[in-house]
């Protein structure tokens, strides 16, 4: 078990209570309180499968660099996110876009 760090409200679960596993990213809600998040992530996991599909494999060498204009709120918002996936911003950026992509194409 990972020592708690100071300010984590989360507790552990209880023996005998097994977590709900997560199987889309749609499922996270959006918390108000770091306390409301604690309390979900205590009792929620994601599903191996889930992040597995969610690391982002690139099919060619080269990568093209595009310019893209954000409101520094909405820009600190995606980093807070991407923190607590402990994931780089850009990339959780990226797979955002590739999974939009993959469910357009699928419609």
């Amino acid at each position: 078990m990972e020592p708690k760090r100071r300010g984590d409200t989360t507790q552990s679960t209880r023996p005998g209570d097994e977590p709900l596993y997560l199987r889309t990213w749609g499922e996270v809600p959006s918390f108000d309180t770091e306390e409301e998040e604690g309390k979900f992530w205590s009792q929620h996991q994601v599903d191996p499968r889930l992040m597995q599909m969610s690391i982002h494999r690139t099919d060619v060498r080269e990568s093209t660099t595009i310019t893209l204009r954000f409101d520094p709120r909405m820009l600190s918002r995606i980093k807070r996110i991407a923190r607590r996936r402990y994931l780089n911003y850009q990339s959780m950026i990226k797979q955002w876009l590739s999974e939009r992509m993959e469910q357009e194409t699928r419609e």
